[in-house]
């Protein structure tokens, strides 16, 4: 297994931080994914093709986290949202480029990250999907009408929550919620026992809404914790 180190950057979690990251370049393994297999269970991430997580000097607010999907419990509110949305169809699709997905994407960043970079249906692919992972799109469908895409890789024991993007019209129904809810029905249909969720940052108000999952699950010192 070939591991790099990425130079130093500005930390998009803690902004008076920086960044460091170990990366698996997936162009020197001839067993990729059965090794994303094995490295999702210790606090791996992939972003594109590549594998990686956070060795920051002196840091470790990173901290990977998961749902233990059979016991997992929905609070109130997410079972307003769950009822809210059951007027919605959910479809697998292949991770390819389709224009809707795309033009539903550039909307979600502009609106939810104020994002102005320019966004190609190249940067778009290279950042979700990658030639070695089993990537699915979820498709979330009122009628025929799109109104959110999780993007999700599946493991060998979960799901791996990659990216959901949805349209800001409909706020209303929290979508993000109710796809991460989803997700962990689809874990038990599948008998799969985690939903990844991928890094949660005490003191990043935008991770806060991992811990409102429970039980959660959190990768610490080298080994899954019920809490740190």
């Amino acid at each position: 297994m070939n591991s790099q180190t990425s130079l130093p950057q500005k930390c998009s979690y803690l902004p008076d931080c920086l960044s460091i990251l170990t990366f698996i370049d997936p162009y020197f393994s001839a067993n990729i994914t059965s090794q994303y297999d094995e490295l999702s269970q210790y606090g791996f991430r992939r972003s594109g093709e590549y594998i990686y997580r956070p060795n920051c000097q002196g840091c470790d607010a990173c901290i990977s986290v998961r749902i233990p999907v059979q016991n997992f419990t929905s609070g109130r509110g997410q079972k307003r949202i769950w009822k809210k949305n059951q007027d919605l169809t959910v479809s697998i699709v292949a991770p390819m480029f389709e224009e809707e997905h795309f033009e539903l994407y550039c909307r979600y960043m502009q609106a939810r990250h104020q994002e102005n970079d320019e966004h190609t249906p190249e940067s778009y692919l290279r950042f979700l999907t990658s030639y070695w992972s089993r990537t699915v799109f979820y498709e979330f469908r009122l009628e025929k009408e799109l109104l959110a895409v999780a993007v999700v890789d599946h493991v060998k024991n979960g799901l791996s929550a990659v990216y959901t993007f949805f349209d800001p019209d409909y706020s209303e129904r929290s979508l993000g919620t109710f796809a991460i809810m989803w997700q962990i029905e689809e874990c038990k249909r599948l008998h799969r026992n985690w939903l990844y969720l991928g890094y949660w940052v005490k003191n990043c108000q935008k991770m806060n809404y991992k811990t409102n999952y429970k039980p959660l699950e959190f990768y610490y010192q080298g080994k899954w914790l019920n809490k740190i």
